[in-house]
Parts: structure tokens; C-alpha cells; sequence
């Protein structure tokens, strides 16, 4: 380089230019050469290598490789030779001239690496993202939230290093200065670093993930978590509304996440029925006769009837009175019944509770209350598995001499009235 420097030089001085002037132009002459140069590698690396690179991508199995190259990662990658090749031979170009010129160009194409560095630091983080957030066991992962936490991380190191360089600082002195601000930057930054924080602790404690259903009445939250990023956790409700949430309300107050439900073997159905109080009786013998024809009632009656015969047997009951000994009621067959058909229900899951019971009696009846867990545990499924269940119960209850409680309606009243329909 020197040896060219010296020819031009020569040149020029043959062409009647001062030797001054010649230093001079030389100089600028070979910083043209230099800066020819560095575009020229520039549109090698981008019209060839990488068009060569990308063929020889798409031809490989993987996946990953051809999500790198969509993101232009290696784009950006390419931007940083022209201004490294210039950065190491301005020095060569201006050796004989003043420095400040060779530092200011120097110093302009030192930032410009970094802001490229930077800007293919971060093309990778979101390949990098792609590519793990398609797979299977990752997308119940936080990782929107992780990619985000670590841009701003990149970007506010590298913002530190570029002013550094451009008022001549070393960056480590700056991010020493910078602790005397904290109070403001923890300010600026209090969204942030609290979603930070926030994020960390729902991923740490498996509090929640992208997927889970969840409920937040508070906020009007009560559907499927499709998104969780540094600043927000998005939830689609069962209406397609979105509702956004900070993450740090999610640590700090309560919510219900009904992955437990799903995860489990069941979907819990808790309802009751009101049954009339004053339609409770004893069995009569007509009823017995009745009941034991019913094919999941027969071998429950025969057995009751045999251990209330030796019962009252033994203890010597008059049953003329029916207040004395012990007698099965229609109420108690019905249960009985209850429990036989939910136990022979498909649908039903065995291995969880299930059962029948009688809650405290109220001015609106006898609640009768269905306990079990429906196998099927979609919403779909499930509502329709509950109301066959009832539609059946509801259907059933004429054949124990039971009726059902419900407030008189306009129909009632016309009826007690004798007015006809």
C-alpha cells in the first residue's frame, strides 16, 4: 500500500502538483481505493456468497437453517464488512495525514459495526425464537417474554458503547456513572423490570404458560393465555375479546388457572335438584313391588328390605305403625338410584368421587346434589354430558312418587283459580 501511495505521489508531483498538495490527494485517492475496496467486498458477500450459501440452505433437511436465512440474519451479518475492511486500512490511507480525519473516520465506521452487530445479534434472537417457538415441548414456554427481556438488555449495552464512542468515553466509565441515576432508570424501566421479574417467577414456579385456561374476574379475564410477553400476558376469551394483563398482577394478585382440570382424569359437575318436601313418603309394598323392577334398583331393594326385616325382627316392631322400626322411603331409593346410574355412566370417571347427596333442606326444598367428574373434559362434551345427565334425572323423578320444587308461575295460579287454558 505504501509502495502505491508512493507512485500516485509521484505522480502527481510529475503533473506540476506541490509536494504538499500531492501528500494530500494522495491520501484522498487512496481512501477512494480503500472505500472501492470495502463496497466491492460488500457486493461480493451479498450478490454471491450469500446467494451461493442460500442455495446450498435450501437443500439441507433442517429446518432451522432456512428460518436464519428468512430473517435475513446473515444479511446483516454482511453489512459489517465494508466498514471493518475500512476501519483496518484508513490508518494505511492517511498515515502521512493528521490524525483527527483518521479518528473521526475511524470512530464514525466503529459505530457503524456496532449498530450492525447489534441489529445481527437481534435478527438471531427472533430466528432463534422461531424456530424453538414452532416446536412442541417450547410452546408452552415464556419465550416472547425472555426474547424481549434480552433485546432490551442488547440494546441498552450497545446504545452505553455507542456513546461511549461518540464523545470519546470508555462505556465501562458510563455504566459506572449510570449508577447514580438508577432511581430514574428503575423509573423509566419499573414496567419492565417488574414483567421481568414477574416472568421469571410464573416460568420458575409453573405458574402459568402460553396455552393455560384462566380465569381473572378483577381484570375480565377468563379464557386461553395465547401470548406472554415482558410487559403483558395476553388472554382470548371465550367471547374472542382480548383482555391484557400485566405480569406482575398475576404474581401479585390471584387468579385460577384450570390446567389442574385438564391435566386431571375429570371435569367436576356439581349440581343439585330441589325436591319437594312434602312429596317425601315410606315405600309401600305397591312401591317396593315397583322398584324392583327397575334393573339398577333391584339388588339394592332386596338387600335394604332384607336388613330392615331381621332389623325389625329382632327388635320386635309393631309395624302396624308405620313410625315404628325402620322402613325405606321413596327419597332414599331415589339416591340410591342416582348413585347406580352415574356409576354406570361411560362418560362418568370411577376413580374420582362420585356420589349423591341431600344438602340442607331450604324454603325452596330438599336439595339433592349430584357430585361426579365427567370424563370428557372439553366444553362442548362436557355441557353435553351434563345436560343428558339431567334431562334424565329430571325425567325420572315422577316414576318415585317425587316431585320437583319450583316457584308457582302465571299457569299455576290460573289453574288453582280454575280458569281453564
Amino acid at each position: 500500500m505504501m509502495e502505491i501511495l508512493k507512485k500516485i505521489d509521484d505522480i502527481l508531483i510529475s503533473w506540476g502538483i506541490s509536494p504538499s498538495s500531492a501528500d494530500m490527494l494522495d491520501s484522498f485517492i487512496a481512501f477512494a481505493l480503500v472505500l472501492a475496496i470495502a463496497f466491492l467486498a460488500d457486493a461480493l458477500c451479498r450478490k454471491i456468497l450469500l446467494k451461493v450459501v442460500a442455495q446450498l440452505v435450501k437443500k439441507t433437511k433442517a429446518t432451522w437453517d432456512d428460518i436464519v436465512f428468512d430473517r435475513k440474519v446473515m444479511v446483516h451479518l454482511s453489512r459489517m464488512v465494508a466498514p471493518i475492511i475500512i476501519y483496518i486500512f484508513v490508518p494505511v490511507a492517511f498515515a502521512e495525514s493528521t490524525s483527527s480525519t483518521m479518528d473521526f473516520i475511524r470512530r464514525i465506521c466503529l459505530i457503524y459495526i456496532i449498530i450492525t452487530f447489534l441489529s445481527f445479534v437481534n435478527s438471531f434472537l427472533k430466528a432463534v425464537y422461531c424456530v424453538y417457538s414452532e416446536r412442541e415441548q417450547f410452546r408452552d414456554r415464556p419465550l416472547k417474554g425472555m426474547l424481549q427481556t434480552m433485546q432490551v438488555i442488547l440494546w441498552l449495552v450497545g446504545g452505553i458503547v455507542v456513546v461511549g464512542e461518540l464523545i470519546d468515553r470508555d462505556p465501562l466509565s458510563l455504566l459506572a456513572g449510570l449508577g447514580a441515576s438508577a432511581a430514574i432508570l428503575m423509573l423509566v424501566f419499573k414496567d419492565s423490570i417488574m414483567g421481568f421479574v414477574s416472568g421469571v417467577q410464573l416460568s420458575a414456579n409453573d405458574m402459568l404458560k402460553v396455552g393455560d385456561w384462566i380465569a381473572m374476574p378483577k381484570y375480565g379475564a377468563d379464557g386461553t393465555v395465547i401470548e406472554v410477553t415482558l410487559n403483558t400476558v395476553k388472554v382470548r376469551n371465550w367471547d374472542n375479546t382480548i383482555t391484557t394483563i400485566p405480569p406482575y398482577l398475576l404474581v401479585s394478585d390471584s387468579f385460577q388457572n384450570w390446567r389442574g382440570m385438564l391435566e386431571s382424569g375429570g371435569r367436576r359437575v356439581k349440581r343439585s335438584i330441589n325436591i319437594d318436601m312434602t312429596s317425601v313418603r315410606f315405600c309401600t309394598p305397591e312401591m317396593l313391588a315397583k322398584y324392583r323392577k327397575i334393573q339398577l334398583l333391584k339388588d339394592y331393594v332386596e338387600q335394604t328390605e332384607v336388613v330392615i326385616e331381621k332389623y325389625n325382627a329382632e327388635n320386635g316392631i309393631d309395624n302396624s305403625i308405620l313410625v315404628n322400626g325402620r322402613r325405606q322411603t321413596n327419597l332414599g331409593v331415589f339416591r340410591a338410584y342416582l348413585t347406580a346410574y352415574l356409576k354406570s355412566l361411560p362418560d362418568v370417571n370411577q376413580e374420582l368421587t362420585c356420589m349423591v347427596r341431600q344438602l340442607q333442606p331450604t324454603d325452596h326444598g330438599i336439595p339433592m346434589e349430584l357430585y361426579f367428574f365427567c370424563a370428557l373434559k372439553d366444553w362442548v362434551p362436557y355441557e353435553g354430558v351434563q345436560a343428558d345427565v339431567f334431562d334424565h334425572v329430571l325425567a325420572i323423578i315422577p316414576e318415585f312418587d317425587l316431585q320437583v320444587f319450583q316457584l308457582p308461575s302465571g299457569r299455576d295460579f290460573r289453574r288453582a283459580f280454575g280458569e281453564v287454558e
